[in-house]
């Protein structure tokens, strides 16, 4: 999710409601969250097939306290957003999110009618033409589709 689709979602959403938050598994996160920082996120990076990358994401962690009246306002999550956005540049990068569980898990987000559930992300090969893994070896997702019909296949 772009950090402009976060902040419309959050600007439909009365001022002084608190943003509510599902971890990939379903489970609510605690109301009493607090945002414990928004930052920009600068990967510079060479993939196995020898190109060089860069990528820039924005990031918000989501923290919880023992502090179970701690609530954040929609307008506090909004002011927050804003004013990194001017601190740090940001333009409308991609929004993870990172949460304590395991050890620090990033997320991604998606908009759910009651707010926003953690999405779970995936590594996934940048080169695969260079690594030498066999398009049968490829999780479905990356496998080249054949645009070319077998005998007796059924897809003609």
């Amino acid at each position: 999710m772009k950090i402009s689709q976060f902040k419309s979602a959050l600007q439909l959403a009365k001022p002084d409601a608190n943003p509510q938050f599902l971890l990939s598994n379903g489970l609510p996160v605690g109301a009493h969250y607090h945002i414990t920082e928004i930052g920009l996120i600068l990967k510079n990076y060479i993939d196995c097939g020898g190109v060089l990358r860069q990528e820039r994401k924005a990031s918000m962690q989501l923290w919880l306290a023992n502090d179970t009246d701690h609530r954040l306002s929609t307008k506090k999550l909004l002011d927050i957003i804003e004013k990194s956005e001017g601190l740090f540049g940001l333009k409308d990068e991609e929004l993870e999110v990172e949460f304590q569980g395991q050890t620090i898990e990033t997320y991604g987000l998606s908009i759910q009618d009651f707010g926003f559930q953690f999405m779970a992300k995936k590594t996934t090969c940048l080169a695969p033409d260079h690594c030498g893994i066999s398009d049968e070896h490829l999780p479905l997702e990356m496998q080249k589709k054949s645009t070319v019909c077998a005998p007796n296949s059924g897809c003609c």
